[in-house]
């Protein structure tokens, strides 16, 4: 199993490059997990407590779960994925079977934050892009995905997502093999990492 982590600030545009990493390699090859999917079960704090979490820290991810279920995939083990609702701000009862294939994809903002979970990368991708395109895409999706209002995105903006992408997340794009700027628009970047993946299966 071929292990691609991608990481990169909120907004960045992993997700687009992740979906256009997939859709270069045949479909039955390729399993994503999403880190957002693992954050930590909170379902035993109110939903006032939950709200004021600091999700962009990495003690927020369930980080032991998540390297359980990737040595899982490794071992040709199905896993049960969680399902996190961004309105609830805590893991569903409901879960994805996930099944092993020949790549997996580790995407989220914290992926390298973690140690363990970076040696087990293969391939590390960093997705860097403009802050201020960062925010607009992150107001513009909180707002039509995650139903908060404008004053609310821009007050956790100030005083989280931007001091914790300062301090855990930027930093880490020092551990990347390949840094992508402007995100999934960037199709040459795309291009040279298709062809890099496709030389891993190759050997």
């Amino acid at each position: 199993m071929i292990i691609i982590g991608i990481a990169g600030g909120t907004g960045s545009g992993k997700t687009t490059v992740v979906t256009k990493i997939a859709n270069n390699l045949p479909e039955e090859n390729v399993t994503v997990l999403p880190q957002d999917s693992y954050y930590k079960n909170n379902s035993d704090l109110s939903f006032d407590e939950r709200k004021k979490i600091n999700y962009d820290h990495p003690n927020s991810i369930d980080f032991d779960l998540l390297l359980n279920h990737i040595q899982k995939l490794k071992d040709g083990k199905q896993i049960e994925q969680p399902i996190y609702s961004y309105i609830t701000h805590s893991r569903s009862e409901d879960y994805i079977v996930v099944h092993p294939k020949q790549i997996l994809i580790v995407e989220g903002i914290l992926v390298f934050t973690n140690e363990v979970l970076r040696k087990l990368c293969d391939i590390k991708i960093f997705v860097h892009t403009d802050a201020d395109d960062r925010l607009i895409r992150r107001i513009r999706r909180d707002i039509t995905e995650r139903g908060r209002d404008i004053n609310e995105v821009l007050n956790r903006y100030e005083k989280t997502l931007k001091p914790m992408h300062n301090q855990f997340i930027e930093p880490t794009m020092k551990y990347a093999d390949m840094i992508i700027p402007v995100g999934g628009e960037n199709k040459v970047a795309i291009d040279i990492l298709v062809s890099m993946i496709k030389e891993k299966i190759g050997k």
